[in-house]
This record gives structure tokens, C-alpha cells and sequence, in this order.
């Protein structure tokens, strides 16, 4: 990080926000400090906006310190099991100098003006694993100028050199004399003094906090109950909702009987919309039996034919034809002209669902003068934004409550069940709680894209690459979700992992064609780009060294002399895995490295396939280099959970459309890896101090070819198309 702008870790931009716009201090009510960063206009700007500056308590800062000594973080990330809550609260107390068990979290409400992510373009949004990245430099700054300012109110009230003062445990203490004086009792005069123009960050060997594993802040309320998800939500009078939706994506209602429906104990109404009708109830278990009770008649329209072969022969056909070039170095032709051998493949991935363990839900109450929102979403902004749309209401009278949120994996950085929840509470007096069944979920996720590719290399007289070709289709998310991001046919998330891979490959040629599947709806599932292209590359980065009769990891050392980063994962991974041991009849080690969301990472799995074909991971080793660590604990949490995520679609996850509709519907067919299942996992952190990767979707891109290459080494069968489970019997 230079100057007063900062970098763009994922994709290597630079984005051009000064230290004036990241940091503000603003006096608060009660001689409260209120400190913050925007990546926008800055927080006096916003407040002059909206009145008199520090009139009242604003919520677009990061921190607020009260009189009473109490220190407030409000978080401009949110927090669906990965820690958020804790790491970056981690960042601001480390420079602010207080402790951990000083510090309340609060949620920030929807504000892209002060809490947009800057990774993001500006949009607040927490995914694509950067909320750290984003965090790791301005809320240092926001830390270290309430530490400085806090500093100066101190040796001001004493008539000190600030150079004399040490701010520790939410204490300032002049240092000759000893004296001490809390954070609280500092707050009213902090509130008055300017902000500094610079301040100065720690160095890494001065930190306290950041590198050590500290406990979460949010697991107690987790663990003795009064933590609140947004199906928790449950504001005075509310009723519960469910609904059913047109079996076919872009079907519409063409008849409903709901007298049986209405005669259900405690259902007290049905709302008809174009494609769904809903019941709305006293409980959830009179919704449901009053939605089972409908009889509904539905418009399947235009994609009552549609399956999911159908779909795979257009990426198919779409692959014979030139794309949109992702990257281009040297010329493919003439080094495979010149190739001694030729490898070439084709490989699929299934459309998956994202079955998060809170079910999807939306808590509306619509007024005629004001709506209000409870829900746990990853894009807080544009929930209120689809709210405000939907009813016709202003911006600014729609209240949106954010929450823990029970699993997001992506599916919550959509609007749409927000969208529905609106249309339905439109129609009904109070607030209602709209819950999707597991079934509807399902069946209606919005699903990380089916990919077809076509890719082939040529290797040397050694064995070693030449040349390397790939092109693929599928869907682009991007596209649909951030337009501007889409250019010239291509995207940064589509085609990550595809390109600027870490082997030295003297030429490479990548081409994407986007294909949108008619009427399927497709969303960021837990490393989308990564989780098709890593599957690919690195299946064929082993296909290549079989062809050359070499050792998989042997083979990869080889072409990593220019990323010493990758190389040291690859090598410590494959050390602590056993790499090269002895292992028994039908069990294979498989390797994979990766460089995505900012992170090298190698994985190594140990797998064992039974006469029947039944593939159980038993063990699983990765080795990761994520830059700067703030909480280690976390960084393991992660890959372990991104693991489990992995494996789970590699070996069983996929959509399949029949006649139009979605076959599976809940856990017996859209299967889940259970426990017994589990696989031993060993994570080692590489010590760095480049700035911090992602790490909430690494683990998940890099299992599944760690898995289908131990197939191949425990069988000599390649597996080209997920899931494993569909091709049991062929392994």
C-alpha cells in the first residue's frame, strides 16, 4: 500500500481514494468519540448532509467510544460464520490499543456511501473472501487515528508532549509520571480536536493481537442461544408465511383453489402473486399445511422442455466456436506444431445449489408511510434498495435490520427473496415472516453455473508444456450482478483460476464464451470462477504429468521456479501428506495448487475407493500462504469448513432439470457429507508478511481435483465430470 491510495489485492488495481475520504472523526452527543472511514464521501460531508455534524449518533462510523468507557465497532462486513466479527474488529482494536473483551459489535446499516467495500467497486457487499483484504490497511488507519487523537486529548489535559503518552488497554498513561487516564474519560475532549492528517501504523513486530488466535466475539451468543439470525427476527404481531413457487423457472399461476387452504386452523390469508401464492398463518406449521392444502394450476411456459442435457449440448456446441480471449502469451500454434505429444480433454461441471443451514427468509413489515426490513443479507444496500423499489416508498423510508446470518456462500448476496418477501407483505396488514421450505429453496436457488471445457496441451521431448490451450462456456454472473465488471466478454470471476495460473508456461491461449442456460437463474456459490476453473486446470496439470510418466508433485515443482510462493505451499503440503509413501490397495494420494482470491494454497488428499466405487476422502493436507495472518484459528476454521464444502460437491453436488423442473428437493437427493464421512484435516500456515489473502473460498476451488486426482491414482480412472458420485460405478 502506497500513497493515499489502496491496492486491489484480487485483481492488482489501483483504487484511488484519499486518507481523507477513508478517515473522519465527528463529535457524538453525550461527549461520545465517533470515529470512522468511508470509501466514499467523507463522514462530515454525510452529516452536513443530513443536518448538524454530530447532532446525533450517526452509524457510518467504525468506531464509537462513550463516556462510559464502553468501545463500540460497528461492522461494515457481515458475519455468516467466518469470522468477520472477530478479525476485523482485530485490526481496529490492535491500533486503537485496546482488548478484545473491550469491544461490542454492532451491525452497520445499509450505507454504500460510507460502507461500500472498495474491492467491490464501491458497492457494500461482503463476498469474493476480501473483507479483510479490503479492511487490512483503512481501519488500521481508523484504529491508529482514534488512538492518536485519544492521545493528544490526554497530553492536552495534562500540558504534556504527546510524545510522552502511551495509549494501552484503553488507557493513555504519560510515561514519566505514570499517571493513566481511561478512554472514556478522554471521549468528550478526543471529540474536539482535529483529525490528523497522518498517523503512524505499527510495525508487525509490535503487534499484539494481529497474528494470534483469539477467541470470536460472536461465539457465546452462539453458544447459549441469544445470538439473532434473520429468521430469528419476530417484531410484535408478526405472521408467518410460505409459499410455493411455478415449478418451472418463468411459469406463471393459472388457477388456484384455496378453500381447503383457508379452512387450516390458524391460516388467516393467501396471497396470489404472478408465479407464486403464499400462505400466511399464525405459526409455521399452519402455513405449511395451508400450502400443502392448495390446489394450484400453473402456466409452466416457455421452458416446460427444458433438461439439463439439453443445456450441456449448447455449452458443448458453443465451445466449437471462438471467445472472448481471457489471456493470451506466445503462440499456441506453432508450439504445438513443434509438440512431441499432444494431450487433449474435455471436462463438466453441474449446476449446484446452495442449501444454506438457515433457511432462506425475509421479515416485512409494510406501512403506508414506511417499510422495514429483518434480514441477514450479504448486500445490505441493495436489499433496502428492492424494498424502497418494489413498494414505491423513498430510500429513506425503508429501515432494513441486518443479521447473523446462518450460511451464505453467496446465495445472500441476491436480492430476490427480499423482492418476495415485499410482494408479499404489500398484501398483508402487520409484519410477516416469510420462510422458504427446504424443497422450495432448492428448487428455486439461484445456482452456481454449469461449465463445459475443451482443453489441450503440447508437451516436449521432457515431457514438460509448450503449449496450453483452454476455452470454456458457461454462464457469467458478473454480467447479470455488476454489468460494468463485464467487458469486452469477459470477467474477473469467470475466469479466475483459468488464467495467470503459477506454472511457467511459455504459451498459453484462454478462451470464455458466455452461454446463459434459458430461464436458470445463476449465482457466486462459495468460489464460483475458482471452484469450476482450479477443478480443470489442475485435473489436467496431473493428466499432463501422467502422459509424461512423472510424479505429480515432481511434475508441478518443475514449472514453479518463478512463484516461490506456490512452490513452498506445494512443497510443505506434499511433505506433511507423506508425498511418495506407501499407501494400501484402492487408496491414492492427489495433489492441487492454486493461486485465487489473492492466496496460494496447495491441497492434498488422501482417498480410498472401494470394489463397489464408493470414494471416501480420508485425509485431507493443505498448506496455505494467505500474507499477513490476523487470526489464525480463523484461517483454519475456514479451510476446514471450505473443505468439507468441497468435497461434498465434488462428490455428490449437482441441479438436474427434467420437463423444466428442478429433480432434487431436499437432503435425501441433494446430499450433504456427514459426519462419519469427514476426512482427518491438517492445515499449516506459511509465516508471511505480504498483505492478507481471501481465505473464505480458497479451500473450497482447490479440493475437488485434490480428490478426482487421487481417484485416478488409486484407479487409473480420470474423473472429467462432477460429481464423483454419478460415475460410482465407471471408477
Amino acid at each position: 500500500m502506497t500513497g493515499n491510495r489502496i491496492v486491489d489485492l484480487a485483481e492488482g488495481n489501483l483504487v484511488d481514494l484519499s486518507r481523507r475520504r477513508f478517515l473522519s472523526v465527528s463529535a457524538a452527543v453525550g461527549g461520545g468519540l465517533l470515529i470512522g472511514f468511508t470509501a466514499g464521501p467523507s463522514i462530515r460531508d454525510a452529516d452536513a448532509a443530513q443536518g448538524t455534524a454530530g447532532a446525533t449518533f450517526a452509524p457510518n462510523a467504525f468506531i464509537r467510544i462513550g463516556s462510559d468507557g464502553q468501545v463500540v465497532m460497528i461492522m461494515p462486513y457481515v458475519e455468516m460464520g467466518q469470522g468477520t466479527y472477530t478479525s476485523i474488529p482485530m485490526l481496529i482494536a490492535e491500533e486503537l490499543e485496546v482488548d478484545l473483551k473491550q469491544v461490542r459489535v454492532e451491525h452497520a446499516p445499509p450505507n454504500e456511501k460510507l460502507y461500500g467495500n472498495p474491492l467491490l467497486g464501491g458497492l457494500q457487499a461482503t463476498g469474493n473472501s476480501n473483507a479483510v483484504r479490503a479492511s487490512w490497511q483503512p481501519l488500521r488507519q481508523a484504529g491508529a487515528t482514534a488512538r492518536t487523537v485519544l492521545v493528544s486529548a490526554a497530553a492536552k489535559r495534562w500540558n504534556v508532549d504527546p510524545s510522552s503518552c502511551r495509549a494501552q488497554s484503553g488507557t493513555v498513561r504519560h510515561v514519566p509520571t505514570g499517571r493513566s487516564i481511561k478512554y472514556g474519560d478522554l471521549a468528550a475532549d478526543a471529540a474536539r480536536l482535529p483529525v490528523p492528517e497522518n498517523v503512524v501504523l505499527k510495525q508487525r513486530a509490535d503487534f499484539k493481537l494481529i497474528g494470534t488466535p483469539a477467541k470470536r466475539l460472536d461465539t457465546p451468543s452462539k453458544v447459549n442461544g441469544s445470538a439473532v439470525y434473520g429468521i430469528d427476527a419476530r417484531p410484535p404481531g408478526v405472521k408467518f408465511a410460505t409459499l410455493a413457487q411455478s415449478p418451472v423457472f418463468g411459469g406463471r399461476v393459472k388457477s388456484v383453489d384455496d378453500a381447503k387452504a383457508k379452512a387450516v386452523k390458524g391460516v388467516r390469508q393467501i396471497v396470489r402473486l404472478d408465479d407464486a401464492v403464499a400462505v400466511v398463518a399464525d405459526h409455521m406449521g399452519a402455513a405449511k399445511k395451508g400450502l400443502a392444502a392448495l390446489v394450484i394450476e400453473w402456466d409452466d411456459g416457455p421452458h416446460a422442455k427444458l433438461d439439463t442435457e439439453q443445456i450441456v449440448d449448447e455449452l458443448k456446441k458453443a465451445t466449437l466456436n471462438s471467445g472472448s480471449v481471457a489471456q493470451n502469451i506466445g503462440s499456441i500454434e506453432k508450439a504445438m506444431a513443434t509438440a512431441v505429444t499432444k494431450v487433449d480433454a474435455a471436462y463438466q461441471v453441474p449446476f449446484l445449489a446452495h442449501a444454506t443451514m438457515e433457511p432462506m427468509n425475509c421479515t416485512v413489515h409494510v406501512r403506508k408511510d414506511g417499510c422495514e426490513v429483518w434480514v441477514g443479507n450479504q448486500v445490505l444496500a441493495r436489499a433496502q434498495a428492492t424494498a424502497a423499489k418494489t413498494t414505491g416508498l423513498p430510500l429513506d423510508k425503508v429501515v432494513v435490520h441486518n443479521h447473523l446470518i446462518g450460511g451464505g456462500f453467496g446465495r445472500r448476496l441476491e436480492i430476490d427473496g427480499v423482492t418476495r418477501a415485499v410482494q408479499i407483505a404489500m398484501q398483508v396488514e402487520g409484519p410477516v415472516k416469510v420462510v422458504w421450505t427446504r424443497e422450495e429453496d432448492i428448487q428455486h436457488d439461484m445456482y452456481r453455473p454449469c461449465f463445459f471445457d475443451r482443453i489441450s496441451a503440447g508437451l516436449d521431448n521432457k515431457g514438460m508444456p509448450v503449449a496450453w490451450n483452454h476455452r470454456f462456456a458457461g454462464s457469467s454472473i458478473i454480467a447479470r450482478w455488476a454489468p460494468p465488471l463485464f467487458k469486452d466478454g469477459l470477467d474477473p470471476d469467470t475466469t479466475e483460476g483459468a488464467i495467470d495460473l503459477v506454472y511457467a508456461l511459455p504459451n498459453i491461449h484462454v478462451e470464455y464464451l458466455r452461454a446463459e442456460p434459458p430461464g436458470i437463474p445463476t449465482a457466486f456459490w462459495r468460489s464460483v470462477g475458482p471452484s469450476h476453473n482450479v477443478f480443470v486446470t489442475e485435473s489436467f496439470m496431473d493428466e499432463l504429468a501422467a502422459a509424461a510418466k512423472q510424479d505429480a508433485v515432481a511434475y508441478r515443482q518443475a514449472l514453479l521456479d518463478k512463484t516461490p510462493r506456490a512452490k513452498a505451499v506445494l512443497e510443505l503440503a506434499a511433505q506433511k501428506a507423506g508425498w511418495g509413501k506407501p499407501l494400501p490397495k484402492g487408496v491414492g494420494r492427489g495433489v492441487s495448487v492454486q493461486f485465487v482470491f489473492a492466496t496460494y494454497l496447495a491441497q492434498v488428499a488422501e482417498v480410498e475407493v472401494s470394489k463397489d466405487g464408493a470414494v471416501h476422502v480420508r485425509r485431507v493436507v493443505c498448506a496455505v500462504d494467505c500474507g499477513t495472518v490476523v487470526n489464525p484459528d480463523t484461517v483454519r476454521a475456514q479451510i476446514q469448513s471450505a473443505i468439507i464444502f468441497g468435497i461434498t460437491a465434488a462428490l455428490h453436488g449437482q441441479i438436474t432439470l427434467k420437463g423444466g423442473r428442478v429433480e432434487q428437493s431436499n437432503f435425501h437427493d441433494y446430499r450433504m457429507l456427514r459426519m462419519n464421512e469427514a476426512p482427518a484435516i491438517e492445515v499449516y500456515i506459511v509465516n508471511s508478511v505480504e498483505p492478507p489473502g481471501g481465505m473464505g473460498e480458497a479451500g473450497t476451488s482447490a479440493i475437488a481435483p485434490a480428490v478426482t486426482n487421487a481417484i485416478f491414482a488409486a484407479t487409473g480412472t480420470r474423473v472429467r465430470r462432477l460429481p464423483v458420485a454419478d460415475q460410482a460405478k465407471h471408477v
